[in-house]
This record gives structure tokens, C-alpha cells and sequence, in this order.
């Protein structure tokens, strides 16, 4: 299609008023995106200035969004769909127009050049590094400056094997750059430009300094001449002229922004490079150089720069936080802080606290826009800004690290506060003082409980200095009150009237008439529902207490919000029942309203998907604590299935895990599975292919309840067909040579778990997942996923001894197995204990498959093959009691208990190790193998021949089996006994009346 007609299709779809038109064109453009060179007239419409912006920015949109889906496949065996040759013109051309158009098009082709250099260089675009040098030599320095930003940005945060091109970038840029930067900063009156071009060296210097210093600036001619650049930056004061007097325009102009990236600078090298006791042998001198040629320098000049807000000046919140962390870290350091302490006291009492009070932009927020001032005091982004946050950490770290002379001055500066307050007239109390005190006391709480004599103080300080503020007639200190009264909940108060009286302020704070107040009461309220000894205190006001939280949660969004609600839960336990079900329906809503905002939003920092994963948290809390009530599981399902159904798709990546948790509750607790939960099933099913390998073991807790707790429906549908379903997924896994084999030890437990619970109903799917398991067995690598598969062989023996061996010998694969099965049992560790099977759980199933193979008839398995399990066998079994004995030594279990089935299956490897997946639901212990046993070896065939097995043995093991009968026989007398006596309790005991 030529350029004009294009044109007009982009035209239609950006701006016609008619939305069939607009639909209509949208159709044509994805018909049109995979033919030739559609990709290169996209990219000369968005840079023609002769077209209308609407059309250019549509292009340049498509251009972008097409290039990041298809410019680099993440499927490797995919068929490219830009051609070579489309790819090579777009390379040549991109470079020149994207500093050319307009910002709001700029924005789009550096998304489109990001995507392509990252995919192709160096390998596919050689050239692209030689365009930057040229460029940056013949004026086109900001165009070159752009490209340079972008490709050192790839290498950023990239390990060291990954970042060898760097080398060559620093070697062949960082001269010239010198160069450039050092002009630019001798222009007089310089222009927004200059510090745009500024900012973008110092953004390329990061870049290339942030995981690992060049070896290039290990030259100390080299680095001096980049550290007096940037210390000349860094200490000449920001033009006055010209900047906006918007503070959100203000904070990010140009001059402000060079500020910040070379404080950034600083304060990277100092902490990352500067502390020669981080250091390597080798990177030593030159920390120590650092040391001492700049860290003091910078110290002093970033007080000074502190000092600007002393006197009344501006400095952006971001620049003000890094000036205090460079200080903060400059305290442990003996010889920075004595550079500090003769102006320690003025930035401590005279910058730093004035950081720390309630401000005219805090009352402004608060007043304006209660929502935004929660979002930002409860939010780990904002914190990397927020000069309080940094003051907070500068005292924290004073007094931790040179407490000894600073914790007296500070908290006698802040009792000095608190008296203030006290003795003055109300309308002239010192409200905002107040606030950055009671802040401070809570931020130096860990300090304060722990040190003489501030810690047998605290409870008479709060009652006189913190309580009276719940009534204040200033809402901030309200709040503040709520806090602190959070970080101090579990102190030992003397007089528990103070506590019960602190908790009944929080929970009235839920009320406050101004929002942050009510939000810092519930947060303040887990604390006191964790320190809360006599629930008696909180049990009268739960219903009230939990329709307050709900009130609040419908306002705002905030997954420290749940947290305080899975804390009364955990507390409560089953008394939550009567509440469960309205728990559920509220966080089930409180989760669409988190997911639709989390949609709508791109921010990176999104409040609306860390609350809604809070809320999934607390829906399995809740589902925990009423487990004993199956009926409950009946009434909430249909609350919470509509989230499972949506969120077991590549929808929920995010919250996948928490899901399946409550899948697994739902499952296993509810007195049936419902036809609801069934169709969970594909949608695991088809995640578990796609994308959520890494998901199997939660997956498989789930998928075990559908199969042992719903095995009718699971063996008797067709549609689906739950069966092959499931075969068809575990073989996807199990042959794909690519996958590891720590991905897929899920795999074998499942299979488990069909023939456990399917007892002569699968015959069909022995010889399928037989040939499955010893294809994998051959492949195998790892010891723990041999010993699993081996188990899925030992279980299939004992769900049908003559059918399994059946398959082994007509397939040829009989000796091929057991030679790999005695081979790995006789395997040792150094220490002597057997290097595979070490859990309880796989001895017992191998025993069991064993002592399946004693009722083969003789003709189907040889003499000489059954003596040889016979003794592996009983090796087992004295493994086996050895390990629950030893088991119960360490964890003081009663043994007997023990070898009634009570297992812990704990193993000293982390090797995996799991539940028993119902290993034991008819018999119990070695009760169950001597019974087997015996069972066995009843139904043989040829008596003469179990005899004559017998006898064969020599005389270690005919011990060994004599003792395995004896122990088994007193074990079946005392556990006569132990029923006898249950029964003769429960005769006596009597029956209610009705």
C-alpha cells in the first residue's frame, strides 16, 4: 500500500467521529502490519511534519507496539515477521528522526529504539556504536547523547559476564564525553538545553558505574577529571532565573534534575566503591584515595546544600533525601564523622527536625486530597523521595551507631518539645513541633525499649504525652497518635488500664471524621490485637471493630489494610465463623474494585495489585481458621469461584499462587467437590502447559483433592475427560527435553496419586504411564526425581502386581528397571545412610511394591528375582523402623505413635520432600507391611515355593525376618488392646439428652 492511502486509513482510525469508520480501520491496519515494508511507512509517517500530529502519533504508536511484539520473538522457532531487510532500513533511519520529532513522538520512537537495541546489539547492529562517536564529534550531540543513554541503560543492571560490551562503550565514548561536559559547563548564563545535555552524560555515566566502576576510571588522571566536573556541579548553586513557580513543574526542572544525577553520582561511588572495608585487595587504594581526596569534600558540600533549607530556601524532596542518605551513610565511618560532628547539632535540631514535622504541603494534601496523603505516608516508592523518610533513617542511624552521645541531647531536645506544648496557651500550641516529636518517638522505638533508663519510661510517656493527643483538635496528631501508640502496643504496661485504654482510643480513631486518622488506627490496631493478652479486651467490639474495617476498605486500597485483618483472624480462629462468609463477600468485592484499578493503572508502584493479593491472603486466613466447618466452604464458594475462574488464567500470573491456595482450601475442606470447582481443572491444566511450570508444586496440592477427594467424578466424566487430561499434560512435561528435572518432580507425585486412590478402576493407564516413568527414569539426572519415578513403578506393583509386571516383560523393560531400582537402593552416602529413598514415605512405598511381587505366580517371576527383592525388601523394612525410631528420638514423639503411621516425613536434605498424599488411608505403619505381608504370602500360588523363599535366606536375614514377624505381632496385640480400650471409654461415656 502506498504512503497516501495509508494515510488515510491512520487518519479514520485517530479521528473519525464514526466508531464503525474507526473500527473499520483498525481492522485494516492489523491486515496491513505483517506486509512488506508496512513496518518502514509507518515510521515516515510519524516523522513527516507534514501530516497531522493525530496521524503521526497513531503511526508512531503502531510502529512502536508492532516492534516490541515482533522485532525479537520471544519464541525462538517462531517465523520472523519483519523482513531483514525492513529491519536494516528501520535501523538506518530510526537514528536520525528520533531526536527530530516532537516530544510527544519522541517518546514512542525511543520506546521502538530501546526495543531494537536491546535485541540487536552488537551482534546484529556492529555499526551502532561508531553513529554515537561520529555524532558526538560533529554537533549532534544530543542525538548521539539519546542513542547513548539507551544503550548504556541495557548494560545497567546486568551481571558481570553480561556486561563485557561496556568496556568498549566507556573506552570509546567517556572521552569524548569528558570533553563535551567539560565545555558545557564553562558556558556563562547556559541554557535549559545545556542542562538537558547535562543531565543525559550524568544518566550515561550511571548507567555504566552502577554495578561495577569501569576499569578506564580506575585511572586516577581519568577519574580526577570526572569528579571535578561533577564537584563543581554539585557545589554551584542552580540558576534562580527561570525556574517555575509550580512546585511539581519546579521539582523536575532541567537545572534540578542535573542536581539530583550528580548527587546520584556521588553518593553511588562513595557507597558502592568509596569504603575501602568493602572492598577487594585490589579496589582498596583506590577506596582509599577516595577517602581521601573526595569523601570529605562531598560531606562538606552537601551540607552546605542542606543549609539552603535552613535559611528558607528550595530543594527538591528527591535531592534533600539523597543529601541525607550520603550523611547517613558517613556516620559509622570514623573519619566522616568527625568532619561532621561540628555541625552535627545544627543539621540534627535545625534541618533535620523541621524535616521530620508536619508541613504546609501535608496540610494542604491532607485537606485536598485525604486518598493521595494515605497513598503516599504508605507507600515504599514514595519513600525513596520523601526527605522525612530520610530524616527518620539520619537519626535512626545516629543514635544506633553514636548513640551513646546523641541519644540523650535528642530525646532531651524532644521532651523539651513535648513541655512546650504542654505549658502553651491552646491557641498557640506548637501542633506541627508536636507531630515531627511523636514521630520521632515512634521512629526510635526499637532504640528506646531497649536502652536505660528510656525503657522504663515509655509507659508514663505515652499516657502523658501520646494518649491525650487521640482527642486533639489537630487531625494529624490524631493520627500520629495511632501510631505511636502501634509501635509501643507491646510493651509491658504496669497498669493494664493504659493499654485497654489506648486500644479503645484506636478503635474509636476508626471513626475519625478525617481519613488518615481512621487509617492509621487500623494499622495501629494489629498491634494491639497481636500484644493483646486477654481477647476479652476485643471480643465485645468484634462485630463493630470488623464493620468499621469493611467501611474503610471500601474507601481505600492498601494491603497493610489486610494485613490488620488477617491478624484478628489468626487471632480469633474458629470463632470468625459467624463472620467468614461476610469476610469473604467483602474481600472478594474489595479485590474487583483493587484488580479494576490495578488495570487502569500503569504505574510501576501499583497500590491497587499489592491490595488485591492482600486480600487473597486474607480469603485463605479466613478459609483456614473455619477449617473444622466444611459447611461454610459450601456457602462461600460461590463468593470466591468467579475469582478463581478469572485469575487461573495468564490474567492472574500475579497472583497465581495465592489462588491456587485457595483452590487447595476449597478442595480439601469442602464436604464434596462441587461441579464449580471442577472446572478449575482446564484452566490449570492448560496454565500448567503454557506458562506455570513453576507453579507444579501448588498445582499439584489442588489437583491431588480432585483426584483423592473427587475420584467418581474424576473417573466417570468425559466431558471432559479428566484421565487423558491429565496424562496428556504429565506426558507434555515429562518428554520435553528442555525442562529440568526439578521442574517436573510434580509429575511422579500425580501419578501417585491416580493409582493410591484408583484401585483397580485405571488398568488401562498402567502401561501409558509405565512407559512415561521409565522413559523419564532413563533421562533423569537428579537422585530425588530417580527416586520419585522409581516410586511411581513400586506404586503401580502394588495397585497391580501382575499387570504391572505384565508390561515390564512384554515391553523388555523388567530387567531395566529393577537393576536401576536395586542399584539406587544399595547406593550410600559417605556417612553410610542410603543416598536415595531417605524419606519414611519412600521406603514405605517401596516396600509395599516389593512385597507385592510375593503373589506373582512362579512361572511370572524367577526364584533367583524374588529372593533378591525378598532381602531388599526386608533391608527396607529395617530402614524404615530404624528412621521412625530415630525420628522419634529427636522430636520426642511417642514411637509408637510413629509406627502407627503418624509421620513426619522430615528428611536432613532438602530434597523436596512432601506430604504422604494418602499413602496409609486403610492400614497403618509396619502394621500395614506385616500384614501385607502375610497377605501376600497367603494368596501365593505355591506355598512349598514362599517356603522355600524363606529358608533360602541366610541367617542374618532369616533374623532379620523373625524379628520383623515378632515385632508385628506384639504391635498387633497391644494395638487389640489400645481399641479395646477406646471402645470401653465410649461405652462410658454418657449421651446427652435432647
Amino acid at each position: 500500500m502506498d504512503l497516501p492511502s495509508l494515510v488515510l486509513i491512520l487518519r479514520a482510525a485517530a479521528l473519525s467521529p464514526n466508531p464503525d469508520e474507526r473500527k473499520a480501520s483498525e481492522q485494516q491496519l492489523n491486515q496491513l502490519q505483517h506486509t512488506p515494508q508496512h513496518l518502514v511507512r509507518l515510521l515516515q509517517i510519524a516523522v513527516d511534519g507534514n501530516c497531522d500530529m493525530a496521524v503521526r502519533q497513531i503511526a508512531s504508536i503502531q510502529f512502536k507496539n508492532f516492534i516490541a511484539k515482533n522485532w525479537s520473538p520471544d519464541d525462538s522457532g517462531e517465523q520472523p515477521m519483519i523482513l531483514q531487510s525492513d529491519k536494516e532500513l528501520v535501523r538506518d533511519n530510526i537514528l536520525v528522526y528520533v531526536t527530530q520529532v516532537p516530544t510527544l513522538l519522541r517518546s514512542q520512537l525511543g520506546e521502538s529504539l530501546k526495543t531494537i537495541i536491546y535485541a540487536d546489539y552488537p551482534e546484529q547492529w556492529p555499526r551502532l556504536l561508531d553513529w554515537v562517536k561520529y555524532n558526538l564529534q560533529n554537533q549532534q550531540i544530543y542525538g548521539a547523547l539519546f542513542v547513548l543513554r539507551i544503550l548504556s541503560r541495557k548494560y545497567e543492571f546486568k551481571s558481570d559476564e553480561e556486561r563485557t560490551p561496556v568496556s568498549r562503550i566507556v573506552e570509546e565514548t567517556f572521552p569524548l564525553l569528558l570533553t563535551i561536559f567539560n565545555g558545557l559547563i564553562q558556558i556563562e548564563n547556559p541554557s535549559l538545553e545545556i542542562a538537558e545535555l547535562m543531565k543525559l552524560i550524568c544518566k550515561i555515566f550511571w548507567s555504566s558505574i552502577y554495578l561495577e566502576l569501569p576499569k578506564q576510571l580506575f585511572d586516577i588522571n581519568v577519574f580526577n577529571a570526572w569528579m571535578v566536573l561533577f564537584l563543581s556541579v554539585s557545589e554551584r548553586p542552580v540558576p534562580v532565573e527561570g525556574q517555575p513557580m509550580d512546585p511539581e513543574l519546579r521539582k523536575s526542572w532541567g537545572w534540578w534534575k542535573v542536581k539530583k544525577w550528580t548527587v546520584h553520582i556521588l553518593n553511588r561511588i562513595y557507597s558502592r566503591f568509596g569504603d575501602p572495608k568493602l572492598q577487594t585487595p585490589e579496589n582498596k587504594p583506590f577506596a582509599q584515595m577516595f577517602q581521601k581526596n573526595y569523601a570529605g569534600r562531598i560531606l562538606e558540600g552537601h551540607l552546605n546544600c542542606l543549609n539552603t533549607i535552613r535559611v528558607g530556601g528550595y530543594l527538591p524532596d528527591r535531592v534533600t533525601n539523597l543529601l541525607l542518605q550520603y550523611l547517613s551513610n558517613s556516620i559509622s565511618k570514623s573519619s566522616m564523622y568527625k568532619l561532621l560532628l561540628p555541625r552535627l547539632d545544627v543539621l540534627l535540631f535545625e534541618i533535620v527536625f523541621p524535616l521530620m514535622c508536619f508541613n504546609d504541603s501535608d496540610q494542604k494534601l491532607w485537606e485536598e486530597d485525604p486518598h493521595e496523603y494515605v497513598r503516599k505516608g504508605y507507600n515504599i516508592i514514595e519513600d525513596l523521595y520523601s526527605p522525612r523518610t530520610a530524616s527518620m533513617d539520619f537519626v535512626n542511624e545516629l543514635v544506633r551507631k553514636r548513640g551513646k552521645d546523641n541519644l540523650p541531647k535528642f530525646v532531651q531536645f524532644v521532651v523539651g518539645i513535648f513541655r512546650s506544648y504542654d505549658e502553651a496557651p491552646a491557641q498557640h500550641k506548637p501542633y506541627r513541633q508536636k507531630d515531627g516529636a511523636m514521630l520521632a518517638v515512634g521512629a526510635l522505638c526499637d532504640k528506646l525499649k531497649q536502652t536505660d533508663p528510656y525503657k522504663s519510661e515509655l509507659e508514663h510517656m505515652l499516657v502523658q504525652h501520646i494518649f491525650p493527643e487521640f482527642s486533639s483538635p489537630a487531625g494529624h496528631l490524631r493520627a500520629k497518635a495511632a501510631w505511636v501508640a502501634g509501635q509501643y502496643a507491646h510493651i509491658n504496661f504496669s497498669d493494664q488500664s493504659n493499654f485497654r485504654k489506648a486500644l479503645h482510643s484506636v478503635v474509636s480513631g476508626m471513626r475519625d471524621p478525617d481519613l488518615p486518622v481512621r487509617v492509621d488506627s487500623v494499622f495501629a490496631l494489629r498491634s494491639f490485637v497481636e500484644a493483646c493478652k486477654d481477647l476479652n479486651e476485643i471480643r465485645p467490639i468484634l462485630p463493630q471493630l470488623l464493620d468499621e474495617f469493611f467501611k474503610l476498605m471500601n474507601e481505600v486500597e492498601n494491603e497493610d489494610l489486610v494485613f490488620t485483618l488477617e491478624t484478628i483472624v489468626d487471632k480469633f480462629g474458629e470463632e470468625m465463623a459467624p463472620y467468614a462468609f461476610g469476610l469473604c463477600q467483602n474481600l472478594a468485592a474489595a479485590f474487583w474494585r483493587c484488580l479494576n484499578t490495578s488495570e487502569a493503572s500503569d504505574d510501576l508502584d501499583d497500590v491497587g495489585a499489592l491490595a488485591a493479593v492482600g486480600c487473597l491472603r486474607a480469603i485463605s486466613t479466613i478459609l483456614e481458621s473455619v477449617s473444622s466447618l466444611p459447611q461454610l466452604f459450601v456457602e462461600i464458594e460461590p463468593t470466591i469461584l468467579p475469582i478463581m475462574q478469572k485469575m487461573l488464567t495468564a490474567d492472574g500470573q500475579d497472583v497465581f499462587e495465592e489462588v491456587l491456595e485457595i483452590a487447595s482450601y476449597m478442595t480439601f475442606y469442602s464436604p464434596n467437590i462441587s461441579l464449580g470447582m471442577w472446572s478449575l481443572w482446564p484452566l490449570m491444566v492448560e496454565a500448567l502447559v503454557d506458562w506455570a511450570i513453576d507453579f507444579f508444586p501448588n498445582i499439584l496440592v489442588p489437583m491431588d483433592n480432585f483426584i483423592s477427594r473427587g475420584t467418581a467424578h474424576f473417573l466417570t466424566c468425559k466431558e471432559p475427560d479428566y484421565q487423558q487430561s491429565l496424562f496428556t499434560v504429565l506426558s507434555t512435561l515429562m518428554t520435553d527435553r528442555n525442562i529440568e528435572d526439578s521442574d517436573i518432580e510434580s509429575a511422579p507425585k500425580l501419578i501417585e496419586v491416580v493409582f493410591q486412590n484408583c484401585k483397580g478402576q485405571v488398568d488401562q493407564w498402567v502401561e501409558p504411564y509405565l512407559r512415561l516413568t521409565i522413559d523419564r527414569i532413563q533421562r533423569a539426572e537428579t537422585s530425588y526425581l530417580k527416586s520419585l519415578l522409581i516410586q511411581v513403578v513400586a506404586n503401580m506393583l502394588y495397585y497391580n502386581p501382575g499387570l504391572t509386571l505384565g508390561v515390564l516383560q512384554n515391553t523388555g523393560l523388567a530387567s531395566t528397571v529393577f537393576d536401576h531400582w536395586f542399584q539406587m537402593l544399595q547406593q550410600k552416602r559417605k556417612s553410610g545412610l542410603p543416598a536415595n529413598f531417605k524419606r519414611e514415605h519412600d521406603k514405605k512405598v517401596c516396600c509395599l511394591g516389593l512385597t507385592s511381587l510375593l503373589a506373582v505366580p512362579g512361572g511370572q517371576f524367577p526364584d533367583e528375582a524374588l529372593q533378591r527383592v525378598f532381602r531388599a525388601t526386608l533391608d527396607l523394612l529395617v530402614a524404615y523402623k530404624n528412621q521412625i525410631a530415630e525420628a522419634a528420638k529427636e522430636t520426642e514423639v511417642d514411637y509408637e505413635n510413629e509406627l502407627n503411621g503418624l509421620e513426619s516425613d522430615e528428611d536432613d536434605d532438602d530434597d523436596g520432600s512432601d506430604g504422604e498424599m494418602g499413602m496409609d488411608d486403610t492400614e497403618d505403619g509396619d502394621e500395614a507391611e506385616s500384614k501385607k505381608l502375610k497377605k501376600l504370602a497367603a494368596q501365593a500360588s505355591d506355598a512349598q515355593r514362599f517356603q522355600n523363599l524363606n529358608q533360602s535366606l541366610d541367617f542374618n536375614y532369616q533374623a532379620i525376618a523373625n524379628g520383623i514377624a515378632q515385632h508385628a505381632e506384639v504391635r498387633r496385640v497391644e494395638m487389640e488392646k489400645e481399641k479395646q480400650k477406646k471402645a470401653a471409654e465410649a461405652a462410658a461415656t454418657p449421651v446427652p439428652a435432647i
